[in-house]
């Protein structure tokens, strides 16, 4: 499953879901769920605005989650990310993963959350009281790719 969509999701429907996919195969499910934050670049944001490329993100994703299923055992997974105007506290992202064992469910849980932030093509707007900048792309995202890519090459 993967989806864009502006409206929130119900994280237990997506665990039932995950959970359903392969019944007496699945030992284990991973959920990371992201919020937003009060804080980025700024201190003082309000919301965010995300914008993406319709058709062209959720192929990007899709990309991602097949990478990860080659590295890892994938029973079933779901990526759901929002776009619009989102106020802190709101949740804005939830990638999940069922697999046989909890390994391969987390290694690639966080996999494709890492993927996602530096190669899916969305874009986001911190809004501030009297401002509003679109937010680059952090280092550290960065960062944490190339981890995989050294894992990767080191095995």
């Amino acid at each position: 499953m993967i989806r864009i969509q502006y409206d929130d999701f119900d994280t237990a429907d997506i665990y039932r879901y995950l959970r359903q996919a392969q019944p007496g195969k699945t030992g284990a499910i991973v959920l990371f769920t992201g919020l937003v934050r009060d804080f980025g670049d700024h201190s003082d944001v309000t919301a965010i605005e995300l914008e993406h490329y319709p058709g062209m993100t959720e192929k990007s994703l899709q990309h991602i989650v097949n990478q990860a299923s080659e590295r890892w055992c994938i029973n079933s997974y779901a990526v759901v990310h929002r776009v619009g105007r989102l106020k802190c506290d709101e949740q804005i992202v939830l990638v999940g993963v069922s697999s046989e064992h909890r390994g391969d469910a987390f290694a690639a849980c966080e996999y494709i959350m890492d993927y996602l932030k530096s190669e899916a093509p969305l874009w986001k707007k911190e809004i501030r009281d009297h401002a509003a900048d679109w937010v680059e792309a952090k280092e550290s995202d960065t960062q944490r790719k190339q981890q995989w890519e050294q894992k990767r090459h080191s095995s």
